[in-house]
């Protein structure tokens, strides 16, 4: 009979032991999934960028409603232009525009951008853009100072929020790019993203509303 409380105090330990085993476990799993929800968008730039798809790079700066220009460079090829095309595809039931559908920029030359996002919806979003452009020999010579996209923005009921999209061209721009387009699809971050439509995808360059 002696043995009977030992034998229990035993099975209890081990117990606590083996519970102690199974919460550090999940724990791991846990912090294991938050850090891949992170890690998730580096990620997909980082394989898009291996398998040469068109992803921008970061990096941009501000401006106001319309798009501006000022050669801060001393080095602005002024004999050459290039056309900048603005595209946006809104994957879902809210509006997003460029300001301008196109400019027309110097190499070395800094410009502004306006992309403009509405929140239609009867209730508040989490959204988020990913950029895209083409052509992809242009990537290199594409230094952009500021861009909203890879953040994810709240956005309230009825809300419109402008964002800046802030960029260089380099000189060094193979002479054959003339044209480059430079594109956002916004899409909603924890909902469910709607099929595009069947015809054309849902884009809304400034002007083609």
């Amino acid at each position: 009979m002696d043995d009977l409380p030992r034998r229990a105090a035993s099975a209890a330990t081990l117990l606590r032991g083996d519970n102690a085993r199974m919460f550090g476990k999940l724990l791991v799993v846990t912090v294991l999934m938050f850090g891949f929800g992170y890690a998730l968008v580096p990620l997909y730039k980082a394989v898009c960028t291996a398998l040469g798809i068109n992803v921008l790079t970061l990096s941009e700066k501000v401006v106001s409603g319309r798009a501006s220009a000022s050669g801060v460079n001393s080095q602005v090829d002024k004999s050459r232009t290039i056309t900048v095309e603005f595209d946006a595809n809104s994957r879902g039931i809210w509006k997003f525009k460029p300001a301008v559908s196109s400019v027309q920029v110097h190499p070395g030359e800094l410009t502004t951008v306006m992309y403009e996002f509405t929140n239609t919806q009867s209730r508040t979003m989490a959204a988020q853009a990913i950029p895209s452009y083409a052509p992809m020999q242009a990537m290199a010579h594409f230094n952009k100072l500021q861009c909203f996209c890879f953040n994810e923005y709240t956005m309230k009921p009825g809300e419109t929020k402008q964002w800046p999209v802030v960029f260089v061209i380099e000189p060094k721009l193979p002479k054959d790019v003339t044209t480059i387009t430079l594109s956002y699809t916004f899409f909603e971050v924890g909902g469910k993203v709607p099929a595009a439509p069947q015809a054309t995808l849902v884009g809304d360059p400034a002007g083609r509303s």
